[in-house]
């Protein structure tokens, strides 16, 4: 019996540091998986290119991740990069972390434990 949750709940905060760069967290809830991923993907195209190149997501409230899952922070992560940006995940939620661990993504991502240290060190305004 598959479950069908085609659409994911994303909360959106937006914080600026002391010099002024504005740093996008997201924090999606529930399954990040191929009913939820492109939704996010979306999310986050539409985060990096009209809000800031920098994103943190959290993904505390997301207890299960597949391969369209990592693809879209994979995404999000290239899209980021092509703009100087920075790309941070933090709060891995421990079911979803086994997945990262497994395919060696833990490898391929700046992963924090908090969004506290996430948000520490955002590197300032690179290059404009």
């Amino acid at each position: 019996m598959a479950r069908e949750s085609s659409v994911i709940h994303i909360e959106q905060k937006t914080y600026t540091s002391q010099d002024g760069t504005t740093i996008v967290v997201l924090a999606p809830a529930g399954r990040l998986d191929i009913t939820t991923a492109w939704q996010f993907r979306l999310k986050l195209q539409e985060c990096i290119s009209k809000l800031s190149n920098h994103i943190v997501v959290n993904l505390s409230q997301v207890n299960f991740i597949d391969s369209s899952g990592l693809t879209s922070l994979v995404a999000g992560m290239r899209d980021a990069d092509k703009v100087n940006g920075s790309f941070r995940i933090c709060s891995v939620h421990p079911e979803a972390k086994l997945v990262f661990e497994v395919t060696m993504m833990d490898t391929v991502f700046e992963i924090f434990e908090t969004e506290e240290e996430a948000l520490e060190g955002i590197p300032r305004s690179i290059a404009s």
